[in-house]
């Protein structure tokens, strides 16, 4: 097989579209970021890339908290809109009709029409060029509880959003089950 060098790029496949939430002044606002991920596993913690000229991240720096919100399917559009247009120039919530809830926190905007809410307080915020990289503790997680099977997350219920980047830029859903995780690899074990 041969192969063919693209030069440095950021090809990680699948991505998520996450829905950042921060209170910029005294108004909640949301931004679309495919750029994020897990961090930590004790204590939870997770990632995001953010540009610094992002109207979210003025927040995101001035409460050191904010949320990040799974969105489903049913809300592509809304999702592609937090991506497209700046909170600086027009209220998303009003726009998306996002229900806007808080939690233990009290500061960081979740969105009840996501399957699935993290609440988080900023551990450190990183510059790295084009992009901050914001860690952040996840002190809550919440999830609608229509998206539950035997009080277990069920990501068949929840239906995230993967992003696929350029050039094809386009939304997908999770697709076909492949195998089963920690005992397929199990038949390689007899050619050791």
């Amino acid at each position: 097989m041969s192969k063919v060098p693209l030069g440095p790029q950021p090809m990680v496949y699948p991505m998520h579209i996450l829905l950042i939430g921060a209170n910029v002044g005294d108004k909640p606002d949301f931004m679309a970021a495919a750029w994020g991920g897990i961090a930590n596993g004790d204590p939870p913690m997770i990632s995001v890339a953010i540009r610094h000229d992002r109207y979210t991240g003025l927040g995101i720096r001035q409460n050191l908290t904010f949320s990040v919100n799974i969105p489903s399917v049913d809300i592509v559009k809304e999702a592609d809109y937090c991506g497209l247009i700046s909170g600086a120039e027009v209220d998303k919530v009003k726009a998306c009709h996002f229900k806007v809830f808080y939690g233990k926190l009290g500061n960081a905007p979740l969105i009840e029409q996501c399957p699935v809410n993290l609440e988080c307080s900023v551990k450190h915020i990183l510059d790295l060029g084009s992009h901050s990289l914001v860690i952040g503790q996840i002190e809550e997680t919440y999830i609608s509880e229509s998206c539950l099977t035997k009080g277990k997350a069920d990501i068949n219920k929840i239906k995230p959003l993967i992003y696929i980047t350029r050039p094809i830029r386009r939304y997908q859903a999770l697709g076909e089950v492949i195998a089963e995780a920690h005992s397929v690899g199990e038949e390689l074990k007899t050619r050791e």
